[in-house]
């Protein structure tokens, strides 16, 4: 179990630092911000496959319309906003409020649709790769209200466990994605459970300083693969996204929508997508 503490940072020499390997800010497309894709740097820290940053107006955006996955989960984060209206193919509907988070495990297939309610809505959109023995289940869909998301001070689990805190979402085992808000000045150690070497941070609002590293707003940073304690340093009142699993040791075979570990699960995927495509139009409600 990974820990937490507050504390003030040993600088001392013997101290052992880790490096950061890899920086991007993204590519924005309108009021969404791709950070990791499956083709890219989802390569290099899988299971984390896909990371969006959302910052919009709903009058600016209609929303997203009904599309599919399979083989991976969708977990959408609410930061601020008024709400999110969520609707998929297994037949369930939700509104994802302000710190609440939406889990989508597409599994063997589904589609799924989104509705922003008015105001403006800031938010995180992860995809995580599933292993064999889930990427061809049922799909399932899960909405914690925000009093579900467990906080262990500084920190709340949107995914896994931390400190006292534990997500009830049936993520795959040694996944942690993590919101952490520190106040400026306030120190953070992150200790990853051992063997999960995988760790990124994307940092939403303020700045963190890390050994002799800067993490500034609206970066995504990759450390390298190690399974050693981080120590962040906030200036100015901090928010960002970490996530740390075990290294996912499958390959990416990738769909559209998609992420599997071979072609055969991916073909059966596909399959099963336009299966329930068909049955979405046959009902009227994909057009």
């Amino acid at each position: 179990m990974t820990s937490l503490h507050l504390m003030t940072v040993d600088s001392t020499p013997s101290s052992r630092k880790r490096q950061i390997i890899h920086r991007t800010r993204g590519q924005r497309s309108g009021p969404i911000t791709r950070l990791v894709s499956p083709s890219d740097l989802g390569e290099m820290i899988k299971p984390f496959v896909f990371l969006d940053y959302f910052e919009a107006q709903s009058i600016t955006t209609s929303g997203f319309g009904w599309h599919p996955h399979s083989g991976i989960a969708t977990i959408t984060f609410m930061l601020s906003g008024e709400g999110f209206f969520y609707e998929d193919s297994t037949g369930k509907q939700g509104k994802l409020l302000q710190g609440g988070v939406e889990w989508m495990r597409a599994g063997g297939g589904v589609w799924h649709r989104g509705e922003p309610a008015p105001g403006l809505m800031l938010g995180f959109q992860l995809w995580i790769a599933l292993p064999p023995e889930q990427e061809q289940a049922l799909a399932q869909s899960i909405y914690l209200p925000p009093h579900q998301v467990e906080e262990s001070g500084a920190v709340r689990v949107v995914l896994g466990r931390y400190g006292t805190a534990k997500s009830p979402i049936p993520a795959p085992p040694s996944i942690n994605y993590l919101v952490v808000q520190l106040k400026d000045q306030e120190h953070w150690r992150f200790e990853p459970d051992v063997g999960s070497t995988v760790c990124w941070v994307a940092v939403q609002a303020g700045m963190l300083h890390t050994d002799d590293n800067t993490l500034a707003s609206g970066e995504l940073v990759v450390f390298e693969e190690s399974d050693t304690a981080i120590d962040f340093h906030a200036q100015g009142d901090t928010t960002f996204m970490l996530g740390s699993a075990i290294k996912h040791p499958h390959d990416l075979v990738l769909g559209y929508y998609s992420v599997h570990t071979s072609a055969d699960a991916l073909y059966k995927g596909e399959t099963e997508i336009k299966r329930l495509g068909n049955k979405l139009r046959s009902e009227g409600r994909l057009h």
